[in-house]
């Protein structure tokens, strides 16, 4: 037995089936090694591309996504999506190749200090020294992608190992990978409890782990038992999210709030005032000590309770335990400044089209499917999305900020759920980054549908630029209007370019029926999005 063999039955025994993956010279022996152990390979076009995918795939399944990529240049272009993941709290395990350990410190081909680089942007990351030591690595770190707070891992993986003969050693088993779960203490319990039956307007806030595409039904059963809103927060814009309408104004008359699994970093306000309340209380429930180390330092003395604890389990934990309350008044008024929207008009013909005319057609579409998966980029029609969308399972940019992967995490979404309706909306800028994953999407048979709101823009930061300097000093953010569905369809796809809100219903209907990878090039009015400015 191989390195490379370890590593691939390793991952088998975890329940790893898929790895998104570009080749290069380093990681063939894996390439090879999977086909005994009947893993998957979705071969992709970009290296950020396939960490992309492994970020959706984890969100999507619940388990941990698997990347691999060639070494130093491949590994570096995966650096933006790893930072993604990490923010997103996605369980992922990137393995790159690297050069041989027998020519370190010789100039060996693509040599890099890659753990180095990494380290900021995981929760371990690490480069075996021994080859038959390779199954323990990859055990340790796909068991500490999944504990804790969820998060990316790493692995830079020496040639040499890869291909040394090992002989017969254990194999490691699905509990030698499985996470470590960090209990909430009855004393925690009790606190988060009763501090909440006291309390007149409390609201607990989520990290983006606790999400209902992750968690299911566990955010409603909780505000439920605690008779108080429930927010997951997910979005770069933080309060100012547009998903979450005037969430802002209504959260800074809670008189409680309690932190599970959600950092009271800039998407909060640092958990000061305007955000919360000058006397507002504060429990924060966290896996990570740092974490809770930094919200001491932010609440002060209003801090009630910093606990060490899964946020997930907690959660769960507190559902039984609740004690319920008469705050119906109370999450009404939450209820209906999250759903608040100004200066919208869905019904409105204008042309360039508005962007919610455009968002109200595709929610009708995602109300038909039984199974529909909404996935949505940033960037200023990325927001008018969030805002404007809703379904039971969503993939977002995440609080990183970044563009560019919606098309990778819908790829993602039809390998792991194929029968889904996985619907995509980007901007024309952020569409550019990944454009031509429509071939790996056509190659596979993943029929996601895209839609482009086209603007001609980089819209985001045209807004900025007309209210910051002004219509005089607009600079370089405009874009061609490109006709995008004639790109997809050379690439194998369906594509249509519609400019009349009439016709919208129609084309994403043949969009739909097409059976492959779509994209509808819809040109759009470049507006601001229904929300404060980002931060």
């Amino acid at each position: 037995m191989r390195g490379a063999d370890l590593i691939a039955k390793t991952l088998s025994n975890a329940g790893v089936k898929v790895i998104f993956t570009l080749s290069g010279n380093q990681i063939m022996p894996i390439f090879d090694a999977c086909i005994d152990v009947g893993i998957r390979l979705i071969h992709t076009r970009h290296e950020g591309a396939a960490v992309y995918m492994a970020d959706a795939y984890a969100q999507l399944t619940g388990q941990v996504g698997v990347a691999m990529i060639t070494a130093a240049p491949g590994f570096a272009s995966g650096l933006g999506p790893l930072y993604t993941s990490h923010m997103a709290e996605s369980p992922i395990l990137l393995l790159s190749g690297d050069s041989p350990r027998s020519q370190d410190g010789l100039g060996s081909f693509q040599e890099l200090d890659q753990v180095a680089i990494s380290t900021p942007l995981t929760k371990l990351s690490l480069r075996p020294k021994a080859a038959d030591e390779l199954g323990y690595d990859v055990a340790r770190a796909l068991r500490t992608a999944a504990s804790g707070r969820p998060g990316p891992v790493h692995m830079a993986l020496p040639f040499d190992l890869l291909n040394n003969d090992i002989g017969d050693v254990p194999v490691p088993t699905a509990m030698d990978c499985a996470a470590e779960i960090l209990t909430p203490t009855d004393h925690a319990i009790n606190t988060i409890v009763n501090a909440v039956a006291t309390a007149a307007r409390p609201v607990v806030i989520a990290g983006p782990a606790l999400n209902t595409t992750r968690t299911g039904d566990l955010i409603s059963s909780l505000a439920d038992a605690l008779d108080a809103p429930v927010i997951p927060m997910e979005s770069p814009r933080g309060l100012n999210d547009p998903s979450l309408g005037a969430f802002a104004s209504v959260l800074a008359k809670a008189d409680l709030i309690v932190s599970l699994g959600k950092n009271l970093d800039f998407t909060t306000g640092f958990a000061t005032a305007p955000a919360f309340a000058e006397k507002t209380k504060i429990i924060i429930i966290d896996p990570d000590a740092d974490t809770l180390d930094r919200a001491r330092r932010a609440a002060g003395s209003r801090l009630l309770l910093a606990a060490q604890a899964d946020a997930h389990i907690t959660a769960a934990a507190l559902i039984p335990a609740a004690k319920g309350g008469a705050r119906a008044a109370w999450r009404q008024e939450m209820a209906e400044a999250i759903l608040s929207r100004k200066g919208m008009d869905a019904t409105s013909t204008s042309l360039p089209m508005r962007p919610e005319v455009l968002c109200a057609a595709v929610q009708r579409h995602l109300d038909a499917g039984e199974d529909s998966i909404l996935i949505v980029d940033g960037g200023e029609f990325g927001q008018w999305a969030q805002a404007c969308l809703t379904a039971n399972s969503r993939v977002i940019n995440g609080p990183s900020g970044s563009i560019g992967g919606a098309l990778c995490y819908a790829l993602a979404a039809k390998i792991a759920r194929p029968a889904a309706n996985v619907v995509v909306l980007m901007g024309d800028g952020t569409a550019g980054f990944h454009f031509s994953e429509f071939e790996t999407a056509h190659r596979y048979g993943a029929d996601f549908m895209a839609i482009i709101g086209n603007d001609a823009r980089w819209n985001a930061e045209y807004q900025i630029q007309l209210r910051d300097y002004g219509e005089a000093r607009l600079n370089e953010c405009e874009l061609n209007p490109t006709q995008y569905d004639r790109a997809v369809i050379g690439l194998g796809g369906h594509g249509e370019t519609i400019t009349d809100p009439a016709d919208l219903d129609a084309a994403i209907a043949r969009a739909a029926k097409s059976g492959l990878p779509s994209c509808l090039n819809v040109m759009i009015e470049g507006l601001s999005a229904p929300a404060a400015p980002a931060h």
